[in-house]
């Protein structure tokens, strides 16, 4: 990281007080900007809205508001926003929801601090981030998705015209479906790390789509997962 670049910006938001203020801390001391801090959903909402961060890194069980709320409206009001749920649960049905809310990725609090920030660097630059064993949950959720019937709207009628991607940006596609990170795909094409997130964000721009879970679920409906 070079020094001129800003520091990230993280708000972190748990309704355990203990909890918030550790997490916070190991933040800072490792040279986060930590914007804001919140102990309920609405308090999250309101202090997020206010404190603009890059990353939120934030519990599901939360008082006023549920976490995958608090989610889904901040994402709706800013779709660069990434979101880091830090839970207890590893659930699978918690963790679904969290993804589909737009969850960027879902650590539990069983993992350690250099996990943890690991884990905030990588989402703040739009990899998803999961503890071992989800990212395959996951990715199975989306490929039994996207096997479902398509809506009766959406039956028969032609495809609106598919947006055309570059050779190069449909190569990054395909490692995007099949769950590699920025990095991987970078070292995979020889290419740099900056270079895989231009084509990710062009790709976005031209299939109006918000965020990678979006990206990667295009990308299995038309089979670009396999080999």
């Amino acid at each position: 990281m070079s020094a001129q670049q800003d520091p990230i910006r993280v708000m972190v938001v748990d309704d355990h007080p203990m909890w918030r203020d550790a997490v916070a801390r190991d933040l800072t001391e490792s040279g986060f900007d930590v914007v804001a801090t919140a102990g309920d959903g609405e308090q999250a909402v309101r202090r997020a809205r206010a404190a603009a961060p890059d990353v939120l890194v934030l519990d599901l069980n939360l008082p006023a508001k549920p976490g995958v709320q608090v989610c889904k409206e901040l994402l709706a009001a800013n779709p660069a926003l990434r979101v880091l749920v830090l839970s207890a649960s590893g659930e699978h049905a918690d963790v679904l929801e969290a993804v589909k809310s737009g969850a960027t990725g879902y650590l539990l609090k069983s993992a350690s601090t250099e996990e943890l920030l690991d884990a905030v660097r990588r989402t703040a630059v739009g990899d998803p981030v999961f503890t071992p064993g989800l990212a395959g949950l996951v990715l199975g959720e989306y490929r039994r998705l996207a096997a479902e019937p398509a809506p009766a709207s959406a039956a028969g009628a032609d495809e609106p015209k598919a947006p055309r991607l570059t050779e190069r940006e449909t190569e990054v596609l395909r490692l995007v479906a099949k769950g590699l990170s920025y990095k991987q795909i970078a070292e995979r094409l020889v290419i740099s790390h900056r270079t895989v997130q231009n084509h990710v964000q062009n790709t976005l721009g031209k299939l109006q789509l918000h965020n990678r879970v979006e990206l990667v679920r295009y990308a299995i409906e038309r089979g670009l997962d396999g080999d």
